[in-house]
């Protein structure tokens, strides 16, 4: 009866530790980006601030072509669909599968950084040119730098998934939550960018 009792307890005691220690790990993601996308904010009004001020000069404005930054966008948005198919694998508890759209993922990922960097090259403007050219470069880069990183995000969990006994599972798929939930965030952000630097 003595065991079992302080077996009760010692179970209570966790219970009552998990309880005042509760999982916060989403809370903080979900603050990052809040954070992060007003900096991006900040960029998007710097640049719109920039547009509305300058209607009457016609240098200081580029036309900027459309085909590579529509591919981009169609990479991204093909890619968020992907990557909620590794999770939809994931719970069906298809680790090969959600290996597969994983690798999927971080493919189209790296395939829209080499087509931004080829637009880079093709571009009739420098980092240097002007206002416009600099305010350009840096929205463009800072999420390029995004999409690396979720890149890389992805892989290291396509690497935990696919290891025995790795951290990525059914019971615990959490990292996979994450880096999905931050690559939407990518994503969104891009469709935002596309708009207000493409299509206004």
């Amino acid at each position: 009866m003595t065991t079992i009792s302080s077996v009760d307890k010692k179970a209570e005691e966790l219970t009552s530790q998990t309880e005042e220690h509760p999982d916060l790990r989403l809370f903080g993601l979900v603050s990052f980006l809040v954070a992060d996308g007003m900096t991006f904010a900040g960029f998007f009004a710097a640049y719109l601030t920039f547009k509305a001020v300058n209607p009457l000069l016609p240098d200081a404005i580029y036309e900027l072509e459309l085909p590579l930054p529509t591919l981009n966008t169609i990479l991204l948005l093909v890619s968020s669909a992907t990557f909620h198919r590794a999770g939809k694998a994931l719970e069906a508890k298809e680790s090969e599968k959600c290996q597969r759209w994983l690798l999927i993922t971080a493919g189209l990922g790296i395939a829209f950084l080499v087509s931004q960097m080829f637009e880079y090259f093709t571009l009739p403007f420098g980092l240097t040119d002007n206002l416009y050219a600099s305010t350009f470069y840096a929205l463009t880069g800072f999420h390029g730098l995004h999409v690396t990183l979720g890149a890389i995000m992805i892989l290291i969990v396509w690497w935990q998934a696919r290891s025995p006994g790795g951290r990525i599972t059914t019971e615990n798929k959490f990292p996979l939550e994450a880096a999905e939930l931050y690559w939407h965030f990518v994503d969104g952000i891009w469709v935002i960018l596309f708009i207000i630097l493409y299509l206004l």
